[in-house]
């Protein structure tokens, strides 16, 4: 089974922001506890005040597909939309495979070894 990896950006008014991501901490966690999941993160951008970055970890598809009909995700949803997205880029990835950045010497590596 082939792990999926969401990765994206939304875009909000900057004076919105902090309250945003403090806001949908109880979103956050009440998805980080459903099965399958192995990370949901909102952070900061450094260099954009207005930028919230998203990432999760999902065991599945199936996992996923259960998250997205799930009451975390509807009341994120609602979340957002009451905070005002100015900007949304979102994009799904299967992941058939996953090694280390760095090998057994130390060495970083692009390629996967195995």
């Amino acid at each position: 089974m082939a792990k999926v990896v969401i990765a994206g950006t939304v875009d909000v008014a900057p004076e919105q922001r902090d309250q945003a991501i403090r806001d949908a901490r109880p979103l956050i966690d009440e998805a980080l506890g459903e099965p399958g999941c192995l990370a949901y993160e909102w952070t900061f951008d450094a260099f954009d005040p207005g930028r919230i970055h998203v990432f999760e970890e999902w065991e599945s598809e199936e996992t996923l597909v259960v998250h997205l009909r799930a009451p975390s995700y509807l009341k994120m949803l609602a979340h957002l939309g009451k905070v005002g997205i100015t900007s949304a880029v979102t994009r799904k990835y299967r992941v058939d495979r996953d090694e280390p950045v760095y090998d057994e010497s130390g060495k970083p590596r692009g390629d996967f070894s195995s």
